[in-house]
């Protein structure tokens, strides 16, 4: 994670375009300044960071499925429900999976573990539009192979 550019995912673990669900990982820093004060002597992960990381997780997913033609933004969070703590230097696995797609919206739904535990869900409503500039494309595409995303999968 790179906190402080807001990059959350560190890579794509698995994409099934046909099942529309992604799997990603997000290694918490173990160390960073957002620690100090959320909370002192008890750091955890910020639960708002958290469903950015599952957001972040479906947005891909979402470029994967629409090819890269269309920019998902974040329009709505549902049903985010913390139900543990992460700290720092775990590692977060998130997957999501599309649950609706259609008129200009898509809606997921994502969950966030430490190894098998369960540490927070979320259904998520995002607005797709054609990408508003061409500088935020080329990012898109730096980003995608900067976390392993397999381009490949949605030219074939």
């Amino acid at each position: 994670m790179q906190l402080d550019y807001f990059q959350l995912i560190d890579r794509v673990v698995d994409l099934n375009l046909d099942e529309k669900r992604i799997t990603v990982e997000a290694q918490v820093p173990q160390t960073h300044t957002i620690f100090e004060g959320h909370f002192p002597g008890f750091p955890i992960m910020p639960g708002v960071l958290l469903t950015e990381a599952m957001a972040q997780s479906s947005g891909w997913l979402l470029l994967g499925v629409m090819k890269f033609e269309r920019m998902p933004f974040l329009a709505m969070v549902k049903e985010a429900k913390m139900r543990g703590f992460v700290s720092p230097g775990q590692l977060l696995t998130i997957e999501a999976r599309i649950e609706h797609e259609g008129s200009g919206f898509a809606v997921t739904s994502a969950k966030a573990r430490v190894g098998t535990e369960l540490k927070c869900s979320a259904d998520l409503t995002f607005r797709h539009i054609p990408f508003p500039d061409p500088a935020l494309r080329v990012h898109m595409d730096a980003m995608a192979h900067k976390i392993g995303f397999p381009l490949q999968a949605i030219t074939q």
